[in-house]
């Protein structure tokens, strides 16, 4: 029965989210509430989601300064640099731009942070995508599929988790699959092709200068909407009067296009290479594990605000402008937190995972590396990776073993699912990723499975015919 309701509990929350009938953090509190009533465990509600928020605060706290920080980088322009290399490669072409995406997504990765990694991708791409109307479900998804590839390094988070779970060294577990990972890599990267290839059909490609006459034309219009006026050049300038949406809507996009003007004046072009060093400062002594991770992030979110704008007025407008990402993501995790305290305090995450187990023919016992990898699509999908590195893989490792497939081989095959696992609702980051980008997360879901469990078994794939798994 807790079987039964677990599987229905997550079905419930995505048909929801997916079809728009409820937001995600209401649908993350009351769904697992309703269905804590229904086990029977009502009593105990509290309890459960008392253990979810304090297993999921430091990563909320985590992500609250890691907002701050990395939006203190943003406005004073350390990033900008990067940004322009991007737009040089880009140009005006949606299928650059997509590509570009992917490659951003997975160099920023390498801090083995998914967070880190969307912020500093988003805040890059997205005027772009708006500037030329591309779909940012694109975006969402192709980031999230090139940081679930290369969330699988070693200090990353899965390997290390599988590893501890197994006994075993990370470093065997990893460098082995290095050559299927780089085809799941290249799997993105060709994936993002074809989807700009997409949009640019969609869209039309237009040259550098195009793309210049347009922006030109369109600042002209704004101009005349803040006269009175909209139509711009050749369209028929007409009165606009006081009402309707047309200003405001315009003036809503145009603020869209700004988050990285060169000419803001946030920029600390002074004080760039101390920004720079503190933020290798911070991404290292996050690999070498100096301090936890929420406090590295709040020490560094103080120092940064402190040293780029001294005065106190100027502090209090850079946290005010970016509250909205820190309330949404926060309330968004600690909303996750009922939701996986209802599904590990009344035994439905064992219960699922045991199940899964018992399904598998005997006949299947050889094979038990491949069907691993197949499991960690659904499993790492539907639960933290917590829950699966440690509850699952030990007892299908231990069924694997039974009929002479290693501990090694089965630790590679779990690694598989991490394309897919980066957009689960059990994600924190994954709300970062929706939330800057302003895509519902419903819509970033229907985009994205398909294409990143295609990225998985290619993965799996390649792992098979290297020998790895």
């Amino acid at each position: 029965m807790l079987t039964i309701l677990g599987f229905a509990m997550i079905a419930t929350f995505l048909v929801l989210i997916m079809l728009k009938k409820m937001s995600p953090i209401a649908a993350l509190v009351l769904i697992p509430a309703l269905f804590c009533v229904f086990v029977g465990k009502g009593a105990h509600l509290g309890d459960y989601v008392i253990d979810g928020v304090s297993s999921l605060a430091p990563t909320a706290a985590m992500l609250m300064f890691a907002i701050v920080y990395f939006g203190v980088m943003i406005d004073v322009g350390l990033f900008d640099p990067i940004v322009r290399g991007i737009l040089r490669f880009c140009r005006a072409d949606p299928m650059r731009i997509v590509v570009g995406t992917a490659l951003l997504a997975a160099i920023v990765s390498l801090d083995g942070d998914g967070s880190t990694t969307f912020m500093i991708t988003v805040s890059a791409m997205y005027p772009l995508y708006k500037r030329l109307k591309m779909s940012l479900v694109v975006m969402t998804g192709v980031a999230a599929m090139a940081n679930g590839v290369m969330n699988t390094l070693p200090w990353g988070g899965p390997t290390a988790r599988a590893a501890t779970a197994l006994k075993l060294d990370a470093g065997d577990i990893f460098v082995p699959m290095i050559p299927a990972l780089l085809v799941g890599l290249v799997g993105v990267v060709v994936l993002a092709y074809v989807l700009g290839l997409r949009e640019r059909r969609r869209l039309g490609v237009l040259t550098l200068d195009e793309a210049l006459v347009e922006e030109e034309a369109e600042e002209t219009e704004t101009v005349l909407v803040g006269a009175g006026f909209a139509g711009g050049p050749g369209k028929g300038a007409r009165p606009t009067g006081g009402s309707g949406a047309g200003p405001d809507a315009d003036a809503e996009e145009d603020d869209d296009f700004q988050g990285l003007d060169p000419d803001r004046p946030t920029l600390r072009p002074r004080l760039y290479w101390f920004n720079a060093l503190l933020t290798v400062a911070l991404l290292t002594s996050m690999i070498m594990e100096v301090l936890p991770i929420p406090v590295l992030f709040l020490l560094g979110a103080a120092l940064a605000l402190s040293v780029n704008f001294p005065h106190i007025p100027d502090q209090k407008a850079r946290l005010a402008a970016h509250a909205d990402n820190v309330l949404n993501v926060s309330g968004m995790v600690f909303a996750a937190a009922v939701f996986t305290g209802v599904l590990q305090g009344t035994g439905m995450v064992d219960h699922m995972a045991e199940w899964m187990v018992d399904v598998i023919p005997d006949g299947m016992g050889p094979h038990m590396a491949l069907v691993t990898g197949v499991l960690s699509l659904p499993l790492t999908y539907f639960m933290s990776n917590d829950g699966f590195y440690f509850g699952v893989l030990p007892v299908l490792a231990e069924a694997g073993a039974a009929h002479g497939v290693s501990p090694l081989e089965m630790a590679r095959a779990s690694l598989v699912g991490q394309p897919l696992h980066m957009s689960s609702p059990l994600v924190p980051a994954v709300y970062v990723l929706v939330g800057m980008a302003r895509v519902e997360f419903g819509d970033h879901t229907r985009f994205v499975v398909k294409w990143a469990a295609t990225i998985c078994l290619v993965i799996l794939a390649a792992g098979i015919l290297f020998g790895t798994i």
